[in-house]
């Protein structure tokens, strides 16, 4: 699906949201700045109004009730927690309205797409569901999602799916097996890697380097270094050797980091937030 019918498609549905947390606000952001679709043509739903008021500031449309984003729109991202899901779809109620087929795409971690469309298809026979697990830095086009269809899912759906995510930075369908990890590494990763840049300011701070001068160095070293495992398809390790000269200052900061096993950290970091993200789905 090219760029051109990406717009004409969500010009002419709606595109709901219900949750409207962080990662809900970064995929409607990421889309209204690409052009793909208006303000107007947005709908999300929250149980108070803590999360709402950003969505009412950029023009979007905002309500309490799940049920008229079902009504209203045509593909719907759930993006709540996994343990309130039940009860945000339970406020959903039969209707006539509702008669059409709704896309259902899920950013929820841990439930499979089996107890998705076990849920979705109760209320309404004719969903289908595709499940997301995407990142936060979508919304400045840097996005980095994996997905899986359901078994339901038509083609124009993952083409439909495809083309947004892609639009807001790197989208790859995998299997669901893979979704647990994958989604873990691409979507907690951030997290980590702003541990990272803080880490690496705070050095360059420690050692004398104002502030903001440390954080501006700090986020383009890594932007970098990730630019060039991505362009030239070398292994990391091949890289860092390339930098690491005998006897020189790079190869005494990377025993430091050895010493530390920041590489056994960064391991452990993924598993724990796969673990997780299983343990969420179970509750």
């Amino acid at each position: 699906m090219d760029q051109t019918t990406l717009k004409d498609h969500l010009r002419r549905g709606k595109l709901g949201f219900i949750g409207a947390g962080k990662m809900a606000q970064a995929i409607a952001d990421g889309l209204v700045s690409k052009g793909l679709i208006s303000p107007s043509a947005i709908f999300a739903s929250a149980p108070s109004d803590s999360n709402l008021k950003s969505w009412r500031d950029k023009q979007m449309n905002t309500t309490h009730s799940n049920d008229e984003i079902v009504k209203n729109c045509g593909t719907i991202f759930l993006a709540v927690k996994p343990q309130y899901l039940n009860d945000a779809l339970s406020q959903i109620s039969a209707s006539k309205e509702l008669s059409m087929d709704r896309l259902f795409v899920s950013v929820i971690a841990g439930i499979s797409t089996k107890s998705l469309e076990e849920i979705v298809c109760r209320l309404i026979p004719s969903s289908r569901v595709i499940r997301v697990m995407p990142n936060t830095p979508m919304l400045v086009g840097s996005g980095c999602s994996v997905f899986c269809a359901g078994s339901t899912t038509i083609k124009q759906d993952i083409l439909l799916v495809n083309a947004m995510l892609s639009e807001l930075g790197l989208c790859v369908e995998v299997k669901e097996s893979l979704i647990g990890p994958a989604g873990a590494l691409s979507g907690c990763g951030p997290a980590f890697m702003y541990l990272l840049i803080e880490g690496l300011a705070d050095g360059g701070v420690k050692m004398g380097v104002p502030r903001d001068l440390a954080q501006l160095l700090a986020a383009h070293t890594m932007a970098g270094a990730a630019q060039m495992v991505l362009q030239t398809g070398r292994h990391p390790g091949q890289l860092k050797d390339e930098v690491c000269s005998p006897g020189g200052s790079t190869i005494a900061g990377v025993r430091a980091l050895e010493d530390r096993a920041v590489r056994s950290a960064m391991m452990a970091a993924v598993e724990a937030a796969t673990l997780r993200s299983a343990e969420l789905g179970n509750k």
